[in-house]
């Protein structure tokens, strides 16, 4: 049986292929389009995952979109007439785009479909699942549970903004949902608005950004109390009211009414690339802060309903890493499991499973520890294609053995070197996973500031994260789980930890970055927090074996590791990216495969790539 799933039209755009309930491919479109967050009918992503399974398009058993579009119409026509006369603009702007194009959605899937091949109209079985289903589908079937609670939180799909499910072996049954406009994403998305980041994907920003609010302020108290008594009402099983008062995303082209919310705060929005401020940082504590009391609220409530002893996660919330630790260290749940895409790229995994176990029928035989192979379902690249690809640019390398290779670049990572590390299937989702990641030294005082400002061109706030090989991972830090996806914050264990300046909470943004924080600096946020990838050798062998090198001249199992890309581009895809963005940086060295590129070895670079702002 042969099922693809697509998520498309709103942002993350993306395909995933499933052939007798194995996944056998899945990628984002914008890593072919080179457009981040591209939104647009994932025909690359599509040709890629039937070409990996040798498949056409007649071949497949059902096609599957992660929501049903006619629902989010209904959503969005009740909610304007429920706001008239407020809206009325943005009515005008939204309404004609969803006619021509969502409302006969079929007719748009199967024109792109086109695109990717030639079929058989008639035979193609298209398939709606709702969007939270979806989610729910893409967290807990690829999980190893026979059974589990199901939470998904994000901004909104058709009318659900978060919902609680129990699955158990091939069934999913809703128990919950939160509706349309409430919605946590929603309320942390006005926050990233309101802090000057670009929503979609500037949450994660503001994310990072919390830690550098200062928790013996006053402020961060006074903060929080206005959240709760003008923004949100928070109930005991986490369900929550926003005041619309304040929002406009229900009926307006804003996320909020900035007169009323510089009022509540007592300053204005901050317009994006300004000079960071303290009482910015701290009201993005004070967000995170109550996201993460209503994250748990809502997970203790799920394990009310399911009494199970697993929960498993998904949706763009689920990404709030630092709320996914803290919702660890609660101990509710014996063990967590969140899907690694788990915003709306996620959704066509999600889609194809529903399907597979749902419309078909199909059982379902749990895989431990999951079913989503390291997240390294993308493309992979041989040595020939390495090197005709690269051909025009007339590169010099250096070819070494597999036996060699890796005390290589170890030797050239613990002389300071910062390394582009292209190998095997691309990453599945947001991170970067040692399929295409950048990597550094994590002893280095310098590197977190050298990566951001020298390799990323990205502001120097933004924490960098640890790669640490699995087996020891519990040395380092406070963890007694795996997290192979980065997905989990956890604090530094206290021996690493360097002793603070007295008046530490108190330095300002920039003087509290250059405070060495522990052993390893580079992976230290300001907080002694760290989000942690743990290397297992079974499913990432090759990474693993380059930090058990890098160990042995260092004596720490962890390297730094960002996502191969600068600001505003998508992570590489190619072999051509990747060469491209080594050269348009101060990265010193590129490995792709068993090939290594020195920077000063290479010729000349006349190809100036434009770094847009994400």
């Amino acid at each position: 049986m042969n099922i693809l799933g697509i998520s498309a039209f709103y942002h993350d755009s993306a395909a995933c292929l499933v052939q007798n309930g194995k996944i056998i491919a899945a990628a984002q479109e914008e890593r072919f389009t080179r457009k981040k967050h591209d939104e647009q009918f994932p025909v690359h992503a599509v040709t890629f995952c039937l070409e990996e399974a040798g498949l056409s398009i007649d071949e497949l058993d059902a096609i599957v979109f992660y929501d049903k579009p006619f629902l989010k119409f209904e959503r969005l026509l009740e909610t304007y007439l429920s706001f008239a006369p407020k809206g009325i603009r943005s009515f005008i702007v939204a309404i004609p785009v969803w006619l021509k194009e969502k409302m006969f959605l079929k007719k748009l899937i199967y024109d792109e479909l086109k695109k990717v091949g030639d079929y058989e109209k008639s035979e193609v079985n298209l398939l709606f699942p709702e969007h939270h289903l979806s989610h729910a589908a893409s967290a807990f079937y690829p999980s190893k549970f026979e059974e589990a609670a199901i939470l998904t939180i994000d901004g909104v799909g058709e009318w659900a903004t978060a919902s609680i499910s129990h699955g158990k072996g091939k069934e999913i049954t809703i128990l919950k949902e939160l509706q349309f406009p409430h919605s946590l994403g929603l309320l942390y998305s006005a926050f990233t608005y309101f802090l000057g980041f670009k929503v979609n994907s500037g949450e994660y920003k503001l994310m990072g950004l919390a830690p550098y609010g200062n928790p013996n302020s006053s402020l961060i108290e006074e903060y929080i109390t206005k959240i709760k008594s003008e923004l949100v009402d928070i109930r005991d099983d986490g369900s929550i009211w926003l005041n619309q008062d304040y929002f406009s995303y229900a009926t307006g082209l804003r996320m909020v009414n900035d007169k009323k919310w510089e009022t509540l705060f007592g300053f204005p929005k901050r317009e994006g690339e300004s000079e960071l401020l303290q009482h910015e940082a701290d009201l993005a504590l004070a967000i995170q802060q109550v996201t993460e009391e209503i994250v748990i609220k809502m997970a203790a409530h799920a394990k009310e309903l399911t009494g199970c002893d697993a929960i498993c996660m998904a949706g763009g919330v689920a990404l709030n890493c630092v709320a996914n630790g803290k919702l660890q260290n609660e101990g509710i749940f014996k063990e967590v499991y969140i899907q690694p895409a788990a915003g709306d790229a996620g959704g066509a995994v999600g889609a194809a499973l529903a399907a597979q176990h749902i419309y078909f029928e199909k059982d379902r035989n749990p895989e431990a520890p999951d079913s989503m192979q390291g997240a390294l379902l993308g493309p992979e690249f041989y040595s020939i294609d390495i090197e005709r690809s690269l051909k025009k640019f007339k590169p010099v390398s250096k070819k070494y053995d597999e036996g060699d290779l890796y005390p290589k670049v170890a030797e050239l990572l613990d002389e300071g070197n910062v390394i582009g590390w292209f190998q095997g299937a691309m990453e599945f989702g947001p991170r970067a996973l040692g399929g295409r990641s950048i990597i550094a030294d994590p002893r280095r005082m310098d590197m977190q500031k050298k990566l951001n400002l020298k390799i990323k061109y990205r502001e120097s706030f933004r924490p960098f994260a640890p790669s640490v090989l699995a087996e020891d991972a519990s040395e380092y830090f406070e963890l007694d789980s795996d997290s192979p996806y980065m997905l989990l914050v956890q604090p530094v264990r206290e021996k690493y930890r360097a002793e603070l300046p007295g008046n530490y909470n108190e330095l300002p943004l920039r003087e509290k970055l250059a405070v060495k924080r522990s052993d390893f600096p580079a992976v230290t946020h300001i907080d002694f927090s760290a989000r942690i990838q743990t290397v297992h050798k079974e499913t990432n062998p090759r990474y693993w074996k380059l930090i058990s090198e890098f160990k042995k001249l260092s004596g720490f199992g962890m390297v730094v590791n960002t996502s191969f890309n600068v600001r505003g581009e998508p992570i590489v895809c190619t072999p051509e990216d990747a060469y491209r963005c080594f050269m348009n940086t101060e990265m010193d060295y590129l490995v792709i495969g068993e090939y290594v590129f020195v920077k000063s070895d290479q010729p000349e670079w006349t190809e100036k790539m434009i770094f847009e702002k994400d």
